[in-house]
């Protein structure tokens, strides 16, 4: 299914899964004097770089580890970092040298955290960019520098990644294909079957869509996807409404209750790329008078424990595992490989999961 990168590698790592973590992440490194601005990607590629020093007998006690994440406040990205944590002090990285940097949702913001891990000599970075598309620029910020670099969540694009692979750097991105996140939403509608969702029985699937940040390849794959697997199906399907609800559960709840206002009983499905923007439309669906799985059918991604539970109680119709724990250890297991000096692969990808009634409650178990 993924790039032809892949191919480029010799070795596949190995993925652990265990239970998931629950300490808090590290402070954010101090601010620069003046904000740096937004990174943009026509920076010139970096010169040669010096190789890190690999880890003296695998001793990694001493090693900084610099983590970006886009935003603390997204419960998914909350639920990798303290994962990530842990599993990085597990591997024998001390605590005190684990330095997890919120960046707010601000590219300038976190260029500036970027810039302080390179200035203070950091040995590793592991970054979920603000914005995917400067993943360019921070790639050569940080190659430059001579660190070896682990993209996280939000992919850069097939050309970036062929760049690592021309130039052999040592940076790698980690992550799952959201086509098929997409696509499994779709399929968790189709299976229904069209007698069971064409409520008006106009012959169509009529669907509204809560889309995530609009400039992060997740949510355009899982726009795509999702619509495209019910045709797929051979369902025919119509739109009435989509819009940007920027991964926010309050911002899921206003759009999905002003598409309720406008369009009624005439919206079948709701598709939301992620759960935090579900459980905010399963309230508006809750305050419409509507029931899901009756009246309405709704779908998220990530599998957090409350979608999970309203899945079992049939208040969402689905969700999509977005596995953190296999993510985060791949993303950790990446760092050791880097400073050991065991490469990596440029791409290292995962699979996600479909979540029904039938399966949630394993989920459930396995994250426990």
């Amino acid at each position: 299914m993924k790039k032809f990168l892949a191919a480029m590698a010799s070795t596949l790592m190995a993925v652990s899964l265990v239970g998931c973590g629950s300490d808090t992440s590290a402070g954010t490194p101090a601010p620069a004097a003046t904000a740096a601005p937004a990174a943009t990607a026509e920076a010139a590629a970096p010169a040669e770089s010096a190789a890190p020093a690999a880890a003296a007998d695998g001793d990694l006690s001493t090693k900084k580890v610099g983590v970006c994440i886009y935003q603390f406040s997204d419960n998914f990205m909350t639920l990798f970092r303290n994962e990530l944590q842990n599993y990085l002090v597990e591997k024998g990285f001390s605590k005190d040298n684990i330095t997890i940097a919120d960046g707010a949702n601000d590219q300038a913001t976190q260029t500036n955290q970027i810039d302080n891990f390179i200035s203070d000599k950091y040995d590793v970075l592991i970054i979920n960019p603000v914005q995917s598309s400067t993943a360019a620029t921070i790639t050569d910020k940080v190659v430059g520098a001579g660190i070896p670099l682990v993209y996280i969540n939000r992919e850069p694009d097939e050309a970036e990644e062929k760049r690592w692979a021309d130039n052999k750097w040592n940076v790698t991105y980690v992550g799952c294909d959201a086509r098929q996140s997409g696509t499994m939403q779709g399929e968790i509608i189709a299976d229904l079957g069209l007698d069971t969702v064409d409520l008006n029985k106009n012959g169509k699937i009529d669907y509204v869509m809560v889309e995530g940040d609009p400039e992060n390849v997740d949510a355009q794959y899982r726009t795509e996807f999702s619509v495209k697997a019910l045709t797929d199906a051979g369902l025919e399907v119509n739109m009435l409404d989509d819009q940007v609800g920027m991964w926010q559960r309050e911002e899921g709840q206003r759009l999905v209750a002003n598409m309720l206002g406008q369009h009624a009983n005439d919206i079948e499905v709701v598709f939301c790329n992620n759960d935090a923007m579900a459980l905010g439309a399963l309230e508006a669906i809750k305050s419409a008078g509507r029931t899901t799985g009756t009246d309405i059918f709704l779908v998220g991604v990530d599998a957090l424990d409350e979608a999970c539970e309203a899945v079992l109680a049939g208040t969402m119709t689905g969700t999509v595992f977005n596995d953190h724990i296999a993510q985060s250890h791949s993303a950790a297991d990446a760092a050791v490989n880097f400073l050991t000096g065991a490469g990596n692969e440029y791409y290292i990808g995962c699979d996600y999961k479909k979540v029904t009634k039938d399966n949630a409650q394993e989920i459930l178990d396995s994250l426990k």
